[in-house]
């Protein structure tokens, strides 16, 4: 079955296209809404009504802190999880390690760990992180190898290349264990994958390309003895139309102006990611219209041009979306971590549109809890007097 997770964006909404990240300045093509809790809340809300089974939370400097904003948002959600963002060269693995199980605690069980080592050497040095791009990934496997260990029990000696611990042991462990999110497109990113992960993270490629990175890690994973599952992550353009959904992707291209364009390539043309620079590669610096950057049935390339990380987006109908979630689930994909602007509003054009016509299809339930999975159990209402008409 597919899960289903949505996105809070913690750096700011819109109307129009929200870009930056990955090492440049954060703008909106269109009136921002701040990201403020309240906002915030509101989204982990809807999501929460529709079935998504949790929310990620990015990282950077780009927005606010996942782990703060998450901790206070818990409080003002019901069952929604969280997926939290944060890089291995910003703490110690055994704080990390803590900060995991006591969210887990407080929260009921609703952490999910996204690990990112990152790779825009501007923003990881304005961090205090001068390692290279290799000696990252060795940290960050070594970090996930100690965050492990301590979350099941083990008192954890470790003298790294990158990570050194000494007697390190938690007084009390999560239960349940978050699981692990983890993404990168080198080879490097992928031993790591294979050895420590528990869900791989593609970015929104056209389905050749993300068959080739699943028989990758799985091969990987394999040769380690290990099963990992795969999930990817895109943004969502649907409507009841497919005209209706090309006509908002339009008029999405047409409110970026050309200097936010310029000014975000120039920016990410820097960075070390190799799955950036596959993102990158999609749209080639922009196009005349939003049709002119459909790089595969459905696949949109538009946002990546403002925006770093995911700059793919599934567009169409709600079934043409759905036939197209549907077609990443067949390659071995059954985490779908989705977005649109602004995420308020559609959090319920895919909740209530795509996700709905997969679960016409036997494959995605609302999560259970949810206000959309309590209207499924509920027997159907009966109408006063049906039948009795002479």
């Amino acid at each position: 079955m597919i899960t289903a997770h949505w996105f809070l964006p913690t750096y700011g909404d819109s109307r129009g296209l929200v870009g930056g990240g990955h090492g440049v300045r954060t703008a909106a093509a269109g009136t921002p809404r701040e990201a403020s809790l309240g906002y915030l809340a509101q989204i982990a809300r809807a999501a929460e009504t529709v079935g998504f089974e949790g929310a990620l939370t990015p990282t950077g400097a780009w927005c606010e802190d996942a782990w703060l904003t998450t901790a206070m948002l818990a409080a003002e959600s019901e069952r929604l999880k969280f997926l939290v963002a944060f890089r291995p060269g910003g703490t110690s693995p055994t704080l990390a390690a803590q900060m995991g199980a006591t969210f887990q605690r407080h929260s009921g069980g609703r952490l999910l760990v996204n690990v990112v080592t990152g790779g825009e050497p501007s923003e990881q040095r304005a961090y205090g992180d001068f390692l290279g791009k290799d000696d990252r990934y060795t940290r960050t496997g070594e970090f996930l190898d100690v965050v492990r260990r301590l979350w099941a029990g083990e008192e954890v000696t470790l003298d790294g290349e990158q990570v050194h611990v000494e007697g390190a042991k938690l007084e009390r462990v999560p239960d349940p264990v978050p699981p692990i999110y983890f993404g990168g497109s080198s080879a490097k990113a992928g031993e790591v994958a294979s050895k420590h992960v528990d869900v791989y993270l593609t970015w929104g490629e056209p389905p050749e390309q993300v068959q080739e990175k699943v028989t990758w890690i799985r091969k990987l994973a394999a040769e380690e003895g290990r099963e990992v599952r795969f999930g990817i992550r895109l943004h969502v353009i649907t409507r009841d139309t497919a005209d209706a959904a090309w006509a908002q992707a339009e008029e999405l291209l047409r409110g970026i102006p050309d200097h936010m364009i310029e000014n975000v390539q120039a920016g990410l043309s820097k960075s070390e990611s190799v799955g950036q620079q596959r993102m990158r590669s999609l749209h080639d610096g922009g196009a005349k219209t939003a049709a002119d950057l459909e790089v595969s049935p459905n696949l949109w390339a538009g946002v990546g041009l403002v925006r770093g990380g995911a700059g793919t987006a599934l567009v169409g109908s709600h079934a043409e979306v759905a036939d197209r979630i549907a077609e990443y689930h067949d390659l071995g994909i059954t985490e779908f971590v989705l977005s649109g602007h602004p995420h308020l509003e559609e959090a319920y054009w895919v909740g209530e549109g795509p996700l709905a016509e997969l679960g016409r299809r036997g494959l995605w339930t609302p999560a259970a809890g949810s206000e959309a999975a309590r209207a499924l159990e509920a027997p159907a209402a009966s109408v006063p007097f049906a039948g009795s008409a002479r």
